[in-house]
C-alpha cells in the first residue's frame, strides 16, 4: 500500500510521466525482491541501513554501473522520504547510504566462499614450500588488508606472535599496528618454522623466495593472480583485489568505517567510503568480531 501511495503521488501531485512511474517502480520492486530474498520477515517498515548497503553490494557483485546503483539508489531515498514526510516511518534507512561516485571504477572482491575454499589446506601441497608460502600470503592480504608493498617490506621482527600483531610501513613511511587474527596467526608461525628448516636465508624479510631472497613485486604478483584464477574468473586478480576483499568482509560484518580506515592505513575516510560497497585496544576488539576468518 506505501508503495502505491507513493507511486500514485509521483503520478497526481508531481504530475510525473507514465514512464518514469515507471522506472520508480521497477527500482522499488527490485528492492522489495530483495529484502524478502535476504529475510522473509522483512518489511518495507522494517529494513535498515544495513540492509539498503547490502542491497548496493549485491548490485556491485552482479556487475550494475555505478549510474544504475546511483539510481536505484536515488529512488529508494525518494520513496522513504515520501513515507516519512506522511507520518508512515520513522526514518529513511537510505538516508546515510551515499552513492557511488561517477566515472571510479568499482573495486573487485572475492565473496567469501571463494576465499573459504582457496584457503582450504586441501586446495594445497603443505608439504611444498612454495604452496604453503603462497597460501600464507594470500591469507595474509586477505586478512589484514595490506598493501603489496607492505606485505613484501614486513620482516621477521614486524610480526609479534606473542602480541598477536604485526607492524606495518605504509604510505609516507607511516607505520600501523595489525592485530592478528587466530588462524593466520598459527598459519604465519607454520610458515616461518616451515621456511626456516627449509630455506637457506639471505634475507630478514618474512617471505622469502626458494633462494632465500626478499620476494619482489611482481613474484607475488604471479602466484596471487595464478592462485586466485582457482576459485574465480575476476579480470582482475591481483593483491589489490585481496585488500578490496578484507574491506568488503569487515563492512559486511559490521565493521565502522573509521575503525576499517586505521586498519587499511587510509589518510582519508573519503576512500575508505568506495566499500559501502580509538584505540589499539578497541581496533583489536572490531577486528575479531567483525573479520569471518579472525
Amino acid at each position: 500500500m506505501m508503495k502505491e501511495d507513493f507511486l500514485n503521488y509521483l503520478r497526481l501531485e508531481l504530475c510525473r510521466s507514465e514512464h518514469t512511474v515507471k522506472g520508480y517502480s521497477d527500482d522499488l520492486d527490485a528492492f522489495e525482491s530483495f529484502f524478502k530474498k535476504s529475510d522473509t520477515l522483512n518489511s518495507w517498515e522494517s529494513v535498515d541501513a544495513d540492509v539498503v548497503r547490502d542491497w548496493v553490494e549485491s548490485m556491485m557483485d552482479a556487475g550494475s554501473s555505478v549510474a544504475s546503483i546511483n539510481r536505484r539508489l536515488s529512488a529508494l531515498r525518494s520513496f522513504y522520504n515520501f513515507a516519512v514526510s506522511r507520518n508512515i516511518i520513522r526514518s529513511n534507512p537510505a538516508r546515510f547510504v551515499r552513492g557511488l561516485k561517477q566515472g571510479r571504477p568499482l573495486p573487485q572482491f572475492l565473496k567469501e566462499k571463494e576465499m573459504d575454499a582457496l584457503l582450504d589446506e586441501r586446495m594445497w601441497d603443505m608439504d611444498d614450500y612454495e604452496d604453503v608460502l603462497f597460501r600464507t600470503i594470500i591469507m595474509t592480504f586477505y586478512e589484514t588488508g595490506v598493501r603489496l608493498s607492505e606485505l613484501i617490506g614486513l620482516d621477521d621482527s614486524s610480526v609479534n606472535l606473542t602480541n598477536r600483531e604485526i607492524k606495518v610501513t605504509g604510505k609516507r613511511n607511516k607505520q600501523r599496528i595489525i592485530p592478528l587474527g587466530e588462524e593466520l596467526l598459527l598459519t604465519l608461525q607454520g610458515y616461518m618454522n616451515f621456511r626456516n628448516s627449509k630455506i637457506s636465508r639471505k634475507s630478514d624479510a618474512v617471505f622469502l623466495s626458494v633462494k632465500g631472497d626478499r620476494l619482489k613485486s611482481y613474484q607475488v604478483q604471479y602466484g596471487v593472480k595464478k592462485n586466485l584464477s582457482r576459485v574465480c574468473s575476476l579480470k582482475e586478480r591481483t593483491p589489490h583485489v585481496l585488500r578490496h576483499s578484507f574491506a568488503t568482509a569487515m563492512l559486511n560484518h559490521e565493521a565502522g568505517l573509521e575503525s576499517l580506515k586505521k586498519l587499511l592505513g587510509h589518510a582519508s575516510l573519503t576512500t575508505t567510503e568506495i566499500y559501502t560497497h580509538t584505540t589499539f585496544e578497541q581496533l583489536k576488539k572490531v577486528y575479531k568480531n567483525a573479520h569471518p576468518r579472525a
